[in-house]
């Protein structure tokens, strides 16, 4: 590796290779088959769950939101949400356990394999957990009557970006982690404060300005606005605004995670 310092590789070319990149995501792929059933079957539960206990539990009780019964406000929303979680939770237990437990990325690297390949291909790999955990949560909507229009379809797209961008900053903190408790303070002070504050649960024009503006920063808001609509057939034009900023954060962000990672284990 060069003498260059983190922030210098920041603006330097990754050291990548799509085809090995392909094959470390396609090396998670292959353990993710083994355990897949009991995976998919989960997440089938679990947002069967959620509808039951606050779409028509809780929503018995609350009044119409945007002309929504809550249930319809509720259930897109989710989409976005169960994948954040199935995205952080890959990206930072799996990718820790990977790294500093089983030392996977350290005979990886021991083959043409360079480091910044094994990152992006957990990232990827990461991107397409959480877009799968969307896909199973959309259909269980669908399933319940609960998706309005085809152009639902096209809710895969901001759940990818936002799952990519979960990857990422889920990377970054396992680059920095000294341990698995560590953890608790990432979902602590990040990932719960998202799930609340992104519109999931009711829309943000009763918060105070300074809240709506931190939440604008969030990429679950980002995809929770995108979603929704293209779930309930009422999609805009504001609906490619809220894919370009999550496209552009991906591409600023990128970079971090491959630099920082490869600094922790030369260090």
């Amino acid at each position: 590796m060069s003498g260059n310092r983190p922030w210098q590789e920041l603006l330097s070319w990754p050291d990548l290779s799509w085809p090995l990149v392909y094959r470390v995501f396609c090396r998670n792929l292959l353990l993710f088959r083994k355990t897949w059933m009991a995976n998919i079957m989960f997440n089938f539960v679990e947002p069967i769950i959620y509808l039951w206990a606050l779409g028509f539990g809780l929503g018995v009780y609350v009044n119409k939101i945007h002309g929504l019964p809550y249930i319809n406000f509720l259930a897109p929303a989710l989409v976005a949400s169960s994948s954040m979680f199935a995205t952080t939770y890959e990206m930072t237990y799996g990718s820790f356990t990977r790294m500093a437990v089983q030392k996977i990325f350290q005979s990886m690297v021991a083959t043409p394999v360079s480091m910044d390949d094994v990152v992006l291909g957990e990232i990827l790999y990461g991107t397409f957990k959480g877009t799968l955990y969307g896909i199973v949560f959309l259909t269980v909507l669908a399933a319940f009557g609960l998706v309005r229009s085809g152009w639902a379809l096209l809710a895969p797209v901001p759940v990818a970006l936002m799952a990519a961008e979960f990857s990422i900053l889920s990377m970054i903190w396992t680059s920095i982690a000294p341990g698995f408790d560590s953890f608790e303070y990432f979902f602590t002070l990040l990932i719960t404060p998202m799930f609340f504050l992104s519109g999931v649960f009711f829309p943000l024009e009763t918060l105070p300005a300074g809240v709506r503006l931190l939440a604008w920063f969030m990429p679950l808001y980002h995809a929770v606005e995108a979603v929704r609509p293209l779930i309930l057939g009422t999609a805009a034009s504001s609906v490619w605004g809220h894919l370009a900023w999550l496209a552009a954060l991906v591409l600023l962000t990128l970079r971090i995670p491959l630099v920082m990672v490869k600094h922790r284990l030369i260090k």
